[in-house]
Formats: structure tokens, C-alpha cells, sequence
């Protein structure tokens, strides 16, 4: 497994003028992966765009690496990174406590539709309801209040057939791990839906043991 990213670049307009919807930007990573389509096999790779200190980046998680030149194709020259995830995750043990970032597409299906969670509460109930099954459990404070928030909600387009809005939600927070093999999964596979455009991919800080 390995963990990319490689830093936008926002300043050459002309650049990146392609990237107007979700679609463009997963074009952007399977075509990162020239080995994959050459073989026409393609493996599900987690990424979504972060953004820190007035910049933006493209985060993927993969199971094999990607081509540099490929991904920096928008990309600021000389920013794209590749590390093998195995040490980090080889690390992982149960009671340790993290910090975590998920990017996510809180919904729910209901006659064989799918739709998104609107409220915050709603989207706190989904994102509870799941961490269980993903390895870890929310952190408490002395208070027994849990320790995480919804920081960003966002609505970014897709064009896929239609042109349709997609719920996005950031939460943040500190987690404990309570199940290191299935918390290894979550962090290389994602949690909840449309991970192929920018959603599901769950990473963490360690905080202590």
C-alpha cells in the first residue's frame, strides 16, 4: 500500500482548467495508475483534495504506486510524493489514540435509492454508527463528550451522465482503535459511498499509545 499526494496548482489557471467537477480530478487519479489501464485492471484507489495553509493537495491511498509524472500533471512541479503506508499501518495497535480527518458522503438508501443525510445531526448519527464496524471508537473527554465535529460541509459537482450535486461532509476529531486489523482495513478501503470521487478516506495522527 502506498499513501500519494502532490500539491495543486491554483496558481496556473490555464493548468488545471479541466478540474471544474469530481469527475475530472478521478479521471486525474486512475490515470495516474498507466500500469493499471495498460493491464485493464483497475484497483480501487481512496484519495480526496485536502487543503492546508492556503493550499490544496490531492491525498490518494493506493495499492501500488502511481506514476510521478501522471500525477503531477496538475500539480505544482516537483510536489508529488510517494510513501509505502506498510510501516505506519505495521504500527497500528489496539488503545491507541489518534487524531483523525474524514471526508465523507453521509446517505442512506430507501426503495432502491440513494439519498444524502441534510442535517448535522443526521450526518453525526452516521458517522457514529459506522466507526464501530470500522476498527474505533470516538474518544470521550473527561465530560464523557465525544470528541469530534463536523468542520466543512460542502456541495461539489459531478458530471456522470447528469450533473448532480454530491453531500460532502469533513469530521475531525480523536478516535481510540479498538480493533487494529479491521482499523488497518478502514484506512486503506474507506467508509461509506462515492469513494471514487473524493469521499470515504479516513487519516490519522497518532496522539499516545
Amino acid at each position: 500500500m502506498y499513501v500519494s499526494r502532490v500539491e495543486i496548482d491554483d496558481k496556473n489557471r490555464r493548468k488545471i482548467r479541466d478540474l471544474t467537477h469530481l469527475g475530472a480530478y478521478h479521471n486525474w487519479v486512475e490515470n495516474s495508475f498507466p500500469n493499471e489501464i495498460a493491464q485493464q485492471e483497475r484497483l480501487r484507489h481512496l484519495w480526496r483534495i485536502d487543503q492546508l495553509h492556503g493550499k490544496r493537495y490531492l491525498l490518494i491511498v493506493s495499492q501500488e504506486k502511481p506514476n510521478l509524472d501522471k500525477l503531477q500533471r496538475y500539480g505544482v512541479p516537483d510536489t508529488a510524493m510517494v510513501k509505502d503506508y506498510r510501516p505506519f499501518l505495521s504500527k497500528i495497535h489496539n488503545g491507541q489514540v489518534m487524531h483523525f480527518r474524514l471526508v465523507a458522503n453521509p446517505s442512506y438508501r430507501t426503495d432502491g435509492k440513494v439519498y444524502p443525510h441534510i442535517t448535522v445531526e443526521q450526518q453525526k448519527k452516521w458517522f457514529i454508527e459506522r466507526t464501530e464496524k470500522a476498527g474505533f471508537i470516538i474518544a470521550t473527554s473527561n465530560a464523557g463528550k465525544m470528541q469530534f465535529d463536523i468542520v466543512d460541509r460542502s456541495w461539489p459537482i459531478l458530471y456522470h451522465k447528469n450533473r448532480v450535486k454530491l453531500s460532502q461532509v469533513t469530521f475531525e476529531g480523536e478516535l481510540v482503535v479498538t480493533d487494529e486489523d479491521q482499523f488497518k482495513r478502514t484506512l486503506t478501503q474507506g467508509i461509506g459511498r462515492e469513494k471514487a470521487y473524493g469521499m470515504g478516506m479516513l487519516t490519522v495522527i497518532p496522539l499516545r499509545s
